[in-house]
């Protein structure tokens, strides 16, 4: 990564901006509803170790093969009697890392959650934390769309509405 060349301009400012919202949700405490929720839903399950820090980088990091995010949909997928989506347990390679998340994205869809809530795999592969807030976005909405299906463990985040200043 040391040698990708820095932002510059308009997409200097979009990356800032997304630094700023993810601080926002991360001053919500919306990232440790997250990590609390996963950690609750995933107990039990074989060779799951949960996530204690709630840090962007830590969080991404423990995410970011996709690994977690298949286990994940596929458990609320099961709940619903929905099928299951197909993931790579052994990441060798990013290609099979970006695999999976796309895999849970469908998921996702699958599910009920809006393709707009998505993500795209770079997102949460590059480790960088304006990017890392669209994650964040998706299992947030992922977390009301499991409370409007009344699922349990409940998500405990909350709905905060923002006026754009800019």
């Amino acid at each position: 990564m040391s040698s990708r060349a820095k932002k510059s301009g308009v997409a200097y400012d979009i990356e800032r901006k997304m630094e700023e919202n993810y601080d926002r949700e991360d001053a919500q405490g919306t990232p440790k509803h997250i990590i609390n929720w996963i950690n609750s839903v995933m107990s039990g399950e074989k060779d799951y170790v949960e996530c204690k820090d709630t840090d962007w980088k830590s969080l991404c990091t423990f995410l970011r093969d996709g690994v977690i995010l298949c286990k994940f949909i596929n458990i609320l997928l099961a709940k619903e009697e929905k099928p299951k989506v197909l993931f790579s347990k052994k990441c060798a390679n990013s290609f099979a890392a970006m695999t999976n998340i796309e895999n849970f994205n469908k998921g996702c869809e699958t599910y009920g959650l809006a393709k707009e809530f998505s993500f795209q795999s770079g997102d949460l592969w590059e480790l960088r934390k304006g990017p890392f807030y669209n994650v964040i976005n998706c299992l947030h909405s992922l977390g009301f769309t499991a409370n409007s299906k009344s699922y349990i463990p409940a998500y405990a985040g909350e709905i905060t509405k923002y006026a754009d200043r800019d």
